[in-house]
């Protein structure tokens, strides 16, 4: 049903404008009796040789929604019905900023992919709090964390450090995106000495809390082999809880579209079947040189049961969808669920 109406409808305009509007749909129709019940008939499926725990959190599943779709926090007690068991929001800022100008999101139906430089358009810290306070659902919250643009570099941990205390009554687990290619100068987190400060910050102040959280990092695509052992040599040193692997990439290869049509496009990172293989490889390589030592939740390019799978195999511990719950539709979310059942 997805495949063959609602997602030829909603490709017929914007994707950002479609993603709006899918929201008002939803909210709409989660509003009606009864019909959270039907979808979850529909699509969610219930056995304990599912579950998963990890850092002290039990997962009804293995399959959640990537940071990003919902990342003002206004349908988080939705998308269980889609069998989900849980979502990141975000990324979250301290103060409400519009993001870079649009269009800032695009389709590349051949390849399918997504190209987006949103630029961490949110609503801020304080106003997402208010949303998850409302929290109704017992599904899984984590909380992806970045800083304000106009925030100085020097500054940025700062940034960090305010997301996490507003936040940390509200979310069961946290994410330092240091990844995005979006943000000015935000990849530079990743280097060993930037990270060093920033994650020693956050762990400090998770330490003087009476339940502490976990934390994990989200890497991107594009660090080689000598920039991941610094990340995995820190994420052990400080006890970091697990790595998002990966974000989107800046790298234009393995497109089939024509490269005038990308240049039209301009900047922004890559999501899609394209990073498929590329995200893939970076997990297994992480999940080798830490003896399997460090949680791995997989995101990027996980568009069918076999992509969800191979994470699986090369370390995974849980997965994430973005651009394969955009281009697949819920059903995707069943199938791996599914699948995974039937390996168990």
């Amino acid at each position: 049903m997805y495949k063959v109406f609602f997602r030829r409808v909603l490709f017929l305009f914007p994707p950002e404008f479609s993603h709006n509007f899918s929201f008002f749909i939803l909210n709409f129709i989660f509003s009606i009796p009864f019909v959270k019940t039907i979808f979850r008939k529909k699509y969610v499926i219930r056995n304990q040789k599912l579950s998963k725990n990890l850092f002290g959190l039990n997962f009804s599943n293995p399959v959640g929604l990537a940071a990003g779709f919902d990342k003002d926090a206004k349908l988080f007690d939705h998308f269980d019905v889609f069998g989900f068991s849980f979502i990141e929001i975000g990324t979250v800022t301290p103060k409400p900023q519009k993001g870079n100008p649009k269009p800032r999101l695009f389709r590349l139906k051949k390849d399918s992919a997504l190209i987006n430089r949103m630029g961490f358009n949110n609503a801020g810290v304080d106003k997402i709090c208010n949303r998850l306070k409302k929290k109704k659902s017992n599904i899984i919250i984590g909380g992806n964390i970045g800083k304000n643009k106009n925030t100085p570099f020097n500054q940025s941990v700062e940034d960090y450090k305010i997301c996490f205390e507003h936040l940390f009554d509200y979310v069961d687990y946290f994410v330092l995106n240091i990844s995005s290619p979006n943000t000015p100068k935000l990849r530079e987190l990743q280097g060993k000495k930037e990270l060093e400060k920033l994650i020693k910050e956050v762990q400090i102040l998770n330490s003087k809390k009476t339940n502490p959280k976990p934390v994990l990092i989200k890497i991107s695509p594009d660090l080689n082999n000598f920039q991941l052992d610094d990340v995995i040599a820190l994420v052990e040193k400080y006890n970091i809880s697990g790595i998002v692997a990966t974000n989107s990439t800046n790298s234009r290869d393995k497109l089939t579209i024509e490269e005038r049509k990308i240049n039209k496009i301009g900047l922004g990172g890559l999501t899609g079947k394209p990073i498929t293989s590329k995200s893939t490889e970076l997990i297994r390589y992480v999940f080798k040189q830490s003896s399997g030592k460090i949680p791995i939740i997989a995101v990027g390019g996980i568009m069918s049961v076999d992509d969800a799978l191979d994470k699986i195999e090369a370390g995974a511990s849980l997965i994430q969808l973005y651009t394969g719950f955009v281009y697949e539709g819920p059903i995707l979310v069943k199938k791996i669920n599914k699948a995974i059942l039937q390996k168990v």
